[in-house]
């Protein structure tokens, strides 16, 4: 039933430049049902990043011999510290604006983060990550879950997606989430007219719900969350923020907070870390993307700290997975295994959270390795971070949700 009825509003959508969003019909003031003031921000870097280039271990001398043209050194790295087994780490040159943010205490870095049995497809590692289901990942997300646990009706602009496909994370069985690219352009059209517009309906509406009622749930909805979205336009934020894809959407989500219209859960994405070739350490495309992600992250941190927001936000950046440790013929990597996630926020416990690998060598005994010694297998389960996130920051149960027990206390990188 709920499919027909997302069908017909994708349809409605098509015709016009962003989707309309599902929701009932009442007079809800904005953020009225909402379980807290706190904000989540996700962002997914698509293409698996390599964590190794990102966060390095750069005093391993395993490191440089597996990777003797794309290594970085500790001349090169900005140094971070050590994890609490001793590893040195340093984040890759170009991302001094989230050195800056690490030094203020508001960046928490967690390596080595994965699940056992890890695919190395994207398609695959992506709905994993989505669902937090390995074993059955083409269901809904665990955001879907949880936006499924509030109680009902649910504000339509609890959550916000940034690009125009909806990811997998946000799909639920009673829930949908709005995608607005652009808030000057997310508008309701009736491209129909009409006995048409009758014939559509009876074709569409979920058993039980007459033409009228799902015509008028509909406009209702947009009707009312139309001025809301128009409160971001004349927003000014105080940095400026990079034009590139990912700069502009994280200026949307900073303007969506800053105007108070109601959204609590973003889904922003960056394309292009699928590293397989001439990935470089300065110069090369690695040192780009990284770019792009930091200049993007610190524009978001200051616009927000500058506010006074930081402290009701937390962002959270991850990938499907992270890359193979040796550097392949054509001074990339391909698909590997366990990758970092990084959290920023003013209530994120700055610092390096759970282990790096004590060494790259390959070695039958090296208990940080697997798939014969080319990849990393995880110190930290990406389950015990989302359910990190809901117990600590959403404050819902997370068992539920990501069913299953993966609350784990030693990862503690987020005050309540």
């Amino acid at each position: 039933m709920l499919q027909n009825r997302r069908t017909f509003l994708t349809g409605i959508a098509a015709l016009g430049a962003s989707a309309v969003p599902l929701g009932p019909a009442p007079a809800w003031a904005a953020g009225s049902n909402l379980p807290g003031a706190r904000r989540l921000v996700m962002v997914f870097l698509a293409g698996g990043n390599d964590g190794l280039s990102m966060v390095a271990p750069y005093q391993d001398p395993a490191y440089a011999q597996r990777r003797p043209t794309i290594a970085l050194s500790g001349s090169q790295v900005l140094q971070v510290g050590t994890d609490s087994q001793g590893t040195a780490l340093g984040l890759h040159p170009a991302l001094q604006g989230l050195k800056r943010i690490f030094d203020q205490g508001h960046l928490a870095i967690l390596p080595r983060v994965g699940y056992p049995s890890a695919s190395r497809s994207h398609f695959v590692g992506t709905d994993i990550i989505s669902t937090a289901l390995p074993q059955s990942p083409s269901t809904v997300g665990w955001l879907g879950r949880y936006l499924d646990s509030i109680r009902s009706p649910l504000d339509p602009l609890y959550g916000w997606n940034t690009e125009f496909q909806q990811p997998r994370s946000f799909l639920a069985e009673e829930t949908f989430v709005a995608s607005i690219t652009n808030p000057s352009a997310y508008t309701y059209l009736n491209p129909w007219s009409g006995r048409d517009v009758a014939v559509r309906l009876a074709r569409t509406r979920p058993v039980g719900e007459s033409s009228t009622d799902l015509l008028n749930s509909i406009a209702a909805t947009a009707i009312e969350t139309i001025p809301r979205v128009e409160q971001v336009l004349p927003y000014q934020p105080t940095v400026t923020y990079p034009q590139t894809k990912l700069g502009r959407s994280l200026q949307l989500v900073s303007s969506a907070i800053a105007r108070g219209v109601g959204s609590k859960v973003f889904w922003v994405q960056a394309e292009g870390y699928d590293t397989h070739s001439r990935q470089g350490t300065v110069g090369g495309t690695f040192e780009r993307l990284m770019g792009t992600v930091d200049a993007g992250l610190a524009a978001l941190h200051g616009d927000l700290l500058n506010q006074r927001l930081l402290d009701d936000t937390l962002v959270l950046v991850l990938s499907e997975f992270g890359r193979r440790i040796d550097e392949n013929g054509s001074a990339g990597t391909d698909h590997g295994a366990a990758g970092v996630m990084l959290a920023i926020g003013g209530r994120v416990r700055g610092g390096i959270h759970g282990t790096a690998s004590r060494s790259l060598a390959n070695r039958p005994d090296n208990p940080d390795l697997e798939n014969e010694g080319r990849d990393l297998t995880f110190s930290t389960d990406f389950r015990s971070v989302y359910a990190s996130v809901l117990r600590n920051w959403l404050d819902v149960a997370p068992d539920p949700i990501l069913r299953g027990a993966f609350l784990d206390a030693r990862l503690a990188f987020l005050s309540r």
